[in-house]
């Protein structure tokens, strides 16, 4: 008896020996294999994460520093009240507080020049021609342009350009350095890209990041490149590269609610970047084309109530009297789906694409109207500042007005004089708004210019056209509320 439990403890002991080995040789196997793991996380090559290095000392030389001087009223530099000791009061209680008047002489203020900004800029030459932003040096009377090994050139200002915010500068140096040029139509979600600058002043400064979005439409003329690569204030006018080292963006802005980078960094395509900056070097100034209409955005609800399968093109709101689209037939309700074969994905494509065209050009508008696509001819005319009218939305412009219940309604004529100092053909003023068109967001001093695609003459027209066309589940009306023209679509129970 005793030697069976001799056996027994001794198979016992053999046993958890054996399991205590196999134990220790897994841990030890994981052991291998985390650190293994943790190694090839150091390696680069591994995980295929690109080196910057190569590509940094191939184009940091021809990024610049560009700071500005501007003119201001010399004040005493010991406080910010100048030598009147009532601005002191005035800095707290407003510019309505009484004073004296003062037993001294006026001072005379005399002019100085101080810094006024920085930003960032690259050579596009080999012969002192730089790309940058025009908020970078607008406004200035000094643009000092520092090199990568420290030397200070005067820039002059070729040309700017405000509606793409770019700028270009010439300093007198014939050995520069261009980046090469690359294009928006090779950039990709995911890709790698480099930010050089300097933000807050601190030249030189590389970033990396990958590119978050292409045209991303943030209502201005131009669709941006957006990126998650740190951008800071400083970094304006400088480029955003890939990694073969070619500029594919102008750094221009960032999406921020601190003033501080937050991760949404938008730069100027290069591609129109450099058509602006070839126009300014050939001329000082850009020409663009114009056809004359204001457009807007088509939602879901007027898409439905025009007969649009989708939401694509560009919802003519308002045609300028005497300009080419009014020339060449296009009204207000069109919607215009191409323009010389370029489709309109988004309303605000068309500015871009029509203000590439020639003036004097012809070009050639799908447009639909009607629930058909018609192809409409259009001699394209040159971009000019536009004019614009308010009426006193409150004023009584008419003596009779009739109320249409079934929308909600108390519409009047509008005046002829109206009409002509507005630059319209006509429509009806909102007298008064309630029921379904109130709950819309019709107000009082709206006009209606148009329903659907038919443009309203009168009281009415509107009359016969609200007849019809209330029978449908829904309709859009065409509005000008002060300045602006916008669609409001009309849904029925």
């Amino acid at each position: 008896m005793l030697e069976i439990k001799v056996s027994r403890l001794f198979i016992s002991r053999i046993f958890l020996s054996t399991l205590i080995i196999i134990k220790l040789c897994l841990a030890s196997c994981y052991i291998s294999v985390y650190a293994q793991s943790i190694a090839g996380l150091t390696n680069n090559s591994s995980l295929n994460l690109p080196d910057f290095t190569n590509i940094v000392e191939k184009v940091e030389s021809s990024v610049v520093n560009i700071r500005t001087m501007t003119n201001i009223a010399n004040r005493d530099a010991s406080n910010n009240f100048n030598n009147d000791p009532y601005d002191f009061f005035r800095w707290f209680f407003g510019p309505q507080l009484q004073q004296p008047v003062p037993i001294y002489p006026p001072q005379v203020n005399e002019e100085k020049i101080i810094p006024r900004g920085m930003g960032s800029g690259f050579f596009i030459s080999d012969d002192g021609y730089i790309l940058t932003n025009n908020h970078v040096i607008i406004d200035a009377t000094e643009i000092i342009v520092t090199l990568y090994d420290g030397k200070e050139f005067i820039a002059k200002v070729v040309g700017t350009d405000d509606r793409t915010d770019i700028a270009l500068l010439k300093i007198d140096n014939k050995n520069t350095k261009p980046l090469s040029i690359g294009s928006v139509n090779f950039v990709r979600k995911g890709q790698w890209v480099l930010a050089i600058g300097s933000p807050f002043g601190l030249d030189s400064t590389v970033t990396a990041g990958i590119v978050s979005a292409i045209g991303r439409d943030t209502g201005d003329y131009l669709s941006f490149i957006q990126a998650d690569v740190a951008v800071n204030p400083g970094n304006s006018g400088g480029p955003l590269l890939n990694l073969n080292g070619e500029v594919i963006g102008v750094n221009s802005q960032i999406i921020s609610r601190s003033g501080g980078f937050m991760g949404i960094s938008l730069s100027i395509p290069i591609d129109e970047a450099m058509r602006v900056a070839e126009q300014l070097r050939l001329s000082g100034k850009v020409i663009r084309g114009r056809i004359g209409v204001h457009i807007g955005e088509i939602s879901k609800e007027v898409a439905d109530a025009l007969g649009l399968v989708n939401s694509y093109g560009a919802l003519v709101s308002y045609v300028e009297n005497g300009s080419p689209a009014d020339l060449s037939g296009i009204i207000a309700g069109d919607v215009i789906l191409s323009f010389n074969n370029e489709n309109i994905k988004k309303h605000t494509d068309l500015p871009r694409i029509v203000g590439e065209a020639k003036p004097g050009s012809k070009s050639t508008l799908i447009v639909f109207r009607h629930g058909k696509k018609i192809k409409i001819d259009v001699k394209v005319g040159e971009i000019q500042s536009a004019n614009s009218c308010i009426v006193d939305n409150n004023s009584n412009l008419d003596k009779g007005s009739i109320v249409f219940d079934s929308i909600g309604l108390k519409v009047a004529d509008i005046p002829s004089d109206v009409c002509s100092n507005l630059r319209i053909n006509g429509g009806v003023l909102v007298k008064k708004s309630f029921g379904i068109a109130a709950s819309c967001g019709l107000k009082q001093g709206d006009m209606i210019l148009a329903i659907n695609e038919y443009c309203i003459n009168g009281v009415k027209d509107f009359g016969k056209h609200i007849k019809t066309l209330c029978k449908n589940r829904s309709l859009a009306l065409l509005v000008r509320r002060g300045e602006q023209t916008q669609w409001i679509p009309i849904k029925f129970n």
